[in-house]
């Protein structure tokens, strides 16, 4: 399977994301915020193969790993 070929899968976890934002400010057509609390909203589970990287980069660099991506 080439890399054009592969599919990610984006999940998140609300009960132990502390809204510091940092996701939605990298990858706003994936991610974004809660209004009152500020926690995450996953917006697309399957984003596009542009924004591969900037989905692994946010999961990488969210404090308390309140987000999963999987490749298939």
């Amino acid at each position: 399977m080439s890399r054009k070929d592969q599919f990610v899968h984006v999940s998140t976890s609300v009960e132990t994301c502390v809204g510091c934002g940092q996701c939605a400010l990298a990858v706003p057509e994936v991610f974004d915020q809660e209004q009152s609390e500020g926690t995450v909203v996953l917006l697309d589970p399957s984003p596009p193969e542009d924004l591969h990287q900037a989905v692994h980069q946010a999961a990488t660099n969210c404090p308390v790993e309140a987000i999963s991506v999987s490749e298939s």
